[in-house]
């Protein structure tokens, strides 16, 4: 047996997205001895993907959606059987993301199925969560973004605790180059999709708790009409940028004050670990495994989900205080160092070995 398994990497995301970004940081990093297949539903998706691996077999295949997608389904299995995977790697950017095609992989002889939980909250439907359990009791491993993200997945989809282990995603440390600021006031700003998980809405309601302060939102998605909407009825919108998609984000980072992530349910951004290596203080809220970045009074603030109130006078109280914020992005960034590319390479390869052996 080869000491260099085969492993097909498999996403069934629509966009590229927080999930697929940290997909394509383990590709750049993993070790050259692994061969590598890319396979996903969306072809803006496959080609941002294959860029981190140039090297990679890339295909689009069509998506399986529902049980009524046979054809899709049938497409799937008979490409995992052609490639002939020792490792099959799905990116579950939500629980019931990638169950069909982990079926496939669950049924196909010889096939490792690894399965990366990216968001985890409860499946609705029996037929969801049927094929969920169905599928995570026969992974050759099951992997979660965060400590809490593994203990929220075992217990929607009966496993042992204990049973899901956890590999943090991470970020690149990169030298961004400053954009000029808005404003000469304070700026709280957020990065990410316009998404009613992210609570940007309550992050509005707060803003209008916090004198002077901009805010600058960087990303799009359903929720932007409706975010305008609710900025203009708030008297806000004098006082919000919506900047809409950007291809490099993270240098918006370089004219902020305070980061804030006020989401409703999270796994592990992305978005708050770029922040914390670009010296921000972050106020978010106490939701998944948010808590395992940001320490509360020691790298950010951590508030509440659902509590503009709380989130206000977290705003306030670091607006107020350049000293605070300085110590916290400090501290922040040293935290956020930890959370690095090889460290989560090497943790899936231990993990590649592991179910290769």
């Amino acid at each position: 047996m080869s000491d260099a398994p085969r492993i097909l990497f498999y996403t069934d995301a629509p966009a590229f997205g927080g999930a697929e970004a940290s997909l394509g940081i383990l590709l750049s990093e993993l070790d050259r001895r692994f061969g590598v297949a890319i396979r996903a539903v969306e072809q803006s998706v496959a080609e941002r993907l294959a860029a981190r691996r140039p090297d990679a077999s890339v295909r689009v295949l069509p998506a399986v959606r529902t049980k009524r997608d046979v054809a899709a389904f049938a497409a799937t299995a008979r490409e995992i059987r052609a490639w002939s995977p020792a490792i099959f790697h799905a990116n579950l950017r939500v629980p019931s993301a990638c169950q069909y095609a982990l079926a496939a992989a669950v049924l196909a002889r010889g096939v490792r199925p690894v399965a990366v939980e990216q968001l985890p909250y409860p499946l609705d439907g029996s037929l969801q969560l049927r094929l969920k359990r169905f599928t995570s009791h026969r992974l050759a491993a099951h992997v979660a973004v965060g400590d809490q993200v593994a203990r929220d997945v075992e217990g929607f989809a009966g496993l042992a605790p204990g049973s899901v282990r956890t590999i943090h995603n991470c970020a690149p440390d990169v030298e961004l180059e400053p954009l000029p600021r808005p404003t000469d006031g304070p700026v709280v700003g957020a990065v990410g999709r316009l998404d009613r998980q992210k609570g940007f809405d309550v992050l509005l309601r707060a803003l209008a708790d916090v004198p002077r302060a901009r805010l600058v939102l960087v990303g799009d998605g359903d929720e932007r009409a409706p975010l305008e909407r609710l900025a203009a009825e708030l008297g806000l919108s004098e006082r919000v940028r919506f900047e809409g998609w950007r291809e490099d984000p993270r240098r918006y980072l370089t004219t902020f004050d305070v980061f804030a992530l006020p989401s409703r349910f999270e796994g592990f951004p992305l978005a708050i670990v770029e922040a914390m290596l670009a010296r921000l203080p972050v106020v978010a809220t106490r939701v998944g495994s948010v808590p395992e970045a940001v320490a509360d009074g020691e790298t950010g603030l951590l508030v509440p989900s659902d509590d503009p109130p709380a989130l206000a006078t977290a705003l306030r109280s670091l607006l107020g205080d350049p000293a605070r914020r300085a110590a916290l992005g400090a501290k922040g960034r040293e935290h956020a160092l930890a959370f690095n590319p090889a460290a989560m390479a090497r943790a899936y390869e231990r993990v590649y070995d592991e179910v290769f052996r």
